[in-house]
């Protein structure tokens, strides 16, 4: 009989853990409490297929997402699209550091890129500027795959209302499981890692299709990143993104759920007098259109860790990240656990070494002092 595993949250994680244990033979149940799967922080992001150029400051995040991006096209290949001009550039007086640096820290990583001189969005105040190979994540295309793939083991618009652990199984409203995976980003048990929660405001932006994505790095800065529709932009912005910081997620919800038009409209103004210190031309370029507003769960530190954390407490696994591309190390992670769980105690038993050595000696004919 196969276990049974039950998946607590149907973002991104949820959905490929799930996916990837139905393919090796667990029998799964996907839990979701909204009416559609990728509907909180999986469907409400920038749509990055990130290489790592984003995050300078942190290793592990440049090197899991460096590795999982081959793997997402790998796996997923048609569920984002390139982007025909992706640019990183540091800016000459609000980046954290040079560009010289920056290159160096993406040269050491293993990341390709190549140093360019210009950018058709006409940028000012560049102290220098490269181009990559990321993509753009297809929402709409990735959540109906997922509800077609994983549609007899979804259960839609269910609370989880109570688990009960035992000594050989877990119980979730009642059902009888062998294992729970946790990939709610702490908006149900404890998180693995001290976290806060960040509501967040970014901005849709009409603009003619074809431009391209630029990402201003390194520190307080801001980024402008296409979607799915060609003709539509997000703009996100570090300092002024945030909607506050909370320590339990249920602050971080109600501030979410009671954002106003005034809200809005000033984050707008800071957003669009920030893009203007690189982009001038902004105004005349791009359309506000709308916000999307959302929840991230993000380690408390200054380091910019996004990078894939996996706990275990029993019987309940909790998974925890930052970026989308390191679904696999999460998968990779739970599955070695729970085969060890299997896996009998291996026997003391007396080393062989000293007889091998002196088999080997007696065979040579070799003479001890």
């Amino acid at each position: 009989m196969s276990q049974r595993i039950a998946i607590i949250g149907g973002g991104w994680y949820g959905c490929h853990i799930a996916s990837s244990m139905i393919a090796l033979g667990f029998t799964v149940r996907l839990y979701e409490q909204n009416e559609r799967l990728l509907h909180e922080a999986s469907g409400n992001n920038q749509f990055r297929l990130h290489l790592g150029f984003h995050y300078p400051r942190h290793a592990g995040t440049r090197i899991q997402s460096r590795d999982g991006f081959s793997r997402f096209i790998e796996r997923y290949g048609d569920l984002s699209k390139p982007i025909s001009e992706n640019i990183y550039a540091v800016p000459k007086d609000t980046s954290l550091i040079d560009f010289d640096t920056y290159k160096l820290i993406m040269t050491a990583t293993g990341i390709p890129y190549r140093s360019v001189d210009r950018c058709s969005l006409g940028l000012t105040n560049i102290d220098g500027m490269i181009r990559a190979e990321e993509r753009v994540i297809l929402i709409d295309k990735a959540r109906y795959y997922f509800q077609h793939h994983l549609r007899h083991v979804i259960s839609m618009s269910v609370q989880i209302k109570s688990i009960e652990q035992f000594a050989k199984y877990i119980l979730v409203n009642g059902e009888r499981f062998d294992y729970v995976i946790d990939a709610t980003w702490g908006h149900f048990g404890r998180n693995i890692v001290s976290t806060y929660y960040e509501p967040t405001l970014l901005l849709y932006f009409e603009a003619a299709a074809g431009l391209p994505a630029v990402t201003f790095v390194d520190g307080p800065l801001y980024s402008i990143y296409p979607t799915e529709v060609e003709t539509i932009y997000t703009l996100s912005s570090v300092p002024h993104t945030p909607l506050g910081r909370f320590s339990r997620s249920e602050e971080a919800r109600s501030v979410r759920d009671r954002v106003n038009s005034e809200q809005i409209e000033a984050k707008r103004s800071l957003m669009i007098e920030q893009a203007q210190e690189n982009v001038p031309e902004f105004l005349d370029i791009y359309k506000f259109i709308g916000p999307q507003i959302s929840i991230k769960t993000k380690p408390i530190g200054n380091s910019d860790d996004r990078s894939c954390y996996v706990g275990r407490d029993g019987r309940v696994f909790t998974v925890m990240s930052g970026k989308i591309d390191t679904i696999f190390f999460a998968t990779e992670r739970i599955l070695s656990m729970i085969e060890a769980d299997q896996d009998e105690s291996a026997a003391d038993v007396p080393s062989s070494l000293p007889a091998s050595i002196r088999a080997k000696v007696e065979s040579i004919g070799l003479k001890l002092d």
